[in-house]
């Protein structure tokens, strides 16, 4: 099968590494990652993968699938066009948006697919398949890679516990102008934590540079550059602090427990503050409150139970399946507004 791989923004560089360590483990297939250079001008993986930046390259591949992480893809190329999301925050609105460019949705867990079945009977043009997401197949492959690397750093340190602050970029929503001060008072009163700062690829460097500065020469937080993947940190913390962010989720299916700033979910399954003042005490809840356990236990459940290491295999399944029964569809047929939308972003092909 030819399968494409596509890359608007950075953060599906991570998302489909595991579809591509899964694909290259079956043998069977050949994989080109589109990169959408404009917004990733500097892909990690150029030496080592088949890659363009070319949507004409990629309609002239005649792709069997396209897996996206992302809102749009191009109607005119070929292929089964499968959505894998890029995460789990089902507050934002427009997780929920059908936008008539998928062929497949491939969901998370039971909670997800409830909702995008219900779209589908709706719309009837598309397909939806509980499969689990890719990057529950990297985190069960690496769940205990940097075990000796997190207790170097609590050694070096001099710290027993890591906190991950891993804020939204979303001006609307983010904690950043808000948490220096809360999160300075945290270290000063909790000797034995090490905080984490990673932020989103698209953070604004007002914030960036701002929260590096902050950092250095401290012996209590340690800045992390955008290019390093978020879920190594995750793996190696022990609490996690946020906003409206999705990375709350993936860190709720880790079993540990997540403190946000007023986030907009309206059903929350974390502790959740709404004046900074509350930080030490939420922080002191957490750990042991049996609520919070409970809530976070229902997320697992819910959101995404497939901790196999078998996600991206069934999603290369249900997309096989699909052609079987379907033939690779030629292009999507969608109204002109998209693809109007389509077209701006990433240009025309000739045919």
């Amino acid at each position: 099968m030819k399968i494409v791989l596509f890359c608007e923004n950075r953060y599906a560089i991570d998302i489909l590494q595991p579809l591509y360590i899964e694909a290259e483990k079956q043998g069977c297939h050949d994989v080109l990652w589109y990169i959408h250079t404009k917004k990733i001008p500097k892909f990690p993986l150029e030496n080592e993968v088949k890659w363009t930046d070319s949507i004409q390259e990629v309609y002239d591949f005649k792709p069997d699938a396209i897996f996206v992480p992302g809102n749009i893809v191009p109607y005119y190329l070929s292929g089964v066009k499968a959505q894998v999301f890029h995460g789990y925050a089902a507050e934002k609105k427009d997780h929920w948006i059908i936008r008539r460019y998928f062929d497949m949705y491939l969901t998370q867990g039971p909670y997800f697919t409830s909702h995008f079945e219900a779209s589908a009977k709706k719309y009837g043009d598309f397909e939806v398949h509980e499969t689990g997401w890719t990057k529950q197949d990297w985190i069960f492959a690496h769940l205990h890679d940097f075990d000796t690397e997190k207790e170097q750093l609590l050694s070096q340190y001099g710290k027993k516990k890591i906190v991950i602050y891993a804020p939204t970029f979303s001006p609307k929503l983010t904690s950043l102008p808000y948490m220096k001060k809360p999160l300075e008072d945290l270290l000063a009163q909790e000797k034995d934590v090490l905080l984490i700062m990673k932020f989103h690829p698209l953070t604004a460097t007002q914030w960036t540079d701002e929260y590096r500065d902050w950092a250095k020469n401290r012996n209590d937080a340690i800045y992390i550059e955008a290019s390093e993947n978020v879920t190594k940190y995750q793996l190696m913390s022990d609490l996690m602090i946020s906003d409206t962010s999705s990375a709350v989720y993936e860190f709720l299916l880790l079993d540990r427990p997540v403190i946000t700033l007023n986030t907009i979910a309206t059903d929350i399954y974390w502790e959740n503050i709404t004046n900074t003042n509350e930080l030490l005490q939420a922080y002191h809840k957490v750990f042991n409150d049996t609520a919070s356990i409970k809530k976070r236990r229902w997320i697992v459940e819910n959101y995404d139970p497939h901790f196999d290491g078998k996600c991206c295999a069934r999603m290369i399944e249900q997309v096989e399946d699909y052609i079987r029964r379907h033939g690779v569809p030629t292009q999507r047929k969608i109204n002109l507004w998209r693809k109007y939308t389509s077209i701006k972003t990433f240009g025309k092909i000739k045919k």
